[in-house]
């Protein structure tokens, strides 16, 4: 006969499975959800998808709850140029942001006319095309398209509305010590390090890890409350797509 299983056995079982999800999201992996078109077209609303936790090492950020106070970085690795990351706003550290690093520590920054300058130097891009995209209102709009190669041969492709937009002409921004730069791949709808008393330069110690694989991804058709919407709704397609950029040899 089989034993009948003892409800302290399933208490020990379900604190366990706890356990282990809260070790892997701390330090290994973590999950995160899209909710605007900041980083279009290499993020899509509705797009899931894992953070390695292992990429810059661990801060405090980096533990849930508040657990963990110390300064700085442990095991710390740092960062490349064009890394898809997940940061702490710095204005408000309960709010994650997540955007591509372009500036390092040290690098001077500025758009003029629509062009990033990185230390001075038009950073190359090609045009692909115009794209017709759909908004969250439920309307269309023209962007686009260029395939932009960072410093090191980094190359991922953004959107433009046009050069001629409020961030498309700005100061020269000088990176400081220990600090990065980011910008969403969707330039001229990201909130991001150019917007000074939102986002400003990145503290390394906010730094939560690296955007690695998609492991979900679901259009704005689906409806909660029409079950039969929801498998038409999922982008196949998109499921354990790689995030990284593309860097030349």
């Amino acid at each position: 006969m089989e034993k009948e299983e003892k409800p302290g056995e399933f208490f020990k079982t379900a604190v366990l499975a706890i356990f282990l999800a809260l070790v892997i999201r701390t330090f290994l992996f973590e999950p995160f959800n899209i909710p605007s078109g900041s980083m279009l077209p290499t993020l899509q609303i509705g797009d899931y998808l894992f953070v390695s936790k292992t990429s810059y090492g661990y801060s405090r950020h980096s533990f849930p709850f508040g657990l963990a106070s110390f300064e700085g970085r442990v095991m710390e690795d740092k960062p490349q140029r064009g890394d898809v990351i997940v940061f702490k706003l710095p204005t408000n550290p309960s709010i994650d942001y997540i955007k591509r690093l372009i500036g390092m520590p040290g690098d001077k920054i500025q758009v003029k006319r629509g062009r990033l300058y990185i230390n001075g130097e038009m950073v190359e891009r090609e045009p692909v095309g115009m794209k017709r995209i759909s908004t969250r209102e439920g309307g269309k709009q023209n962007m686009m398209e260029y395939i932009e190669t960072l410093p090191g041969g980094v190359m991922h492709t953004i959107y433009e509305e046009s050069d001629s937009e409020p961030l498309d002409n700005t100061d020269v921004y000088v990176v400081p010590d220990g600090h990065y730069f980011m910008m969403g791949d969707n330039r001229d709808n990201s909130q991001d390090s150019r917007v000074t008393e939102l986002v400003g330069y990145v503290p390394e110690v906010n730094l939560v890890g690296r955007a690695e694989i998609l492991f979900f991804s679901i259009d704005e058709s689906a409806s909660i409350y029409k079950p039969w919407t929801w498998f038409s709704a999922i982008r196949y397609g998109r499921i354990f797509d790689r995030i990284g950029p593309a860097r030349q040899g």
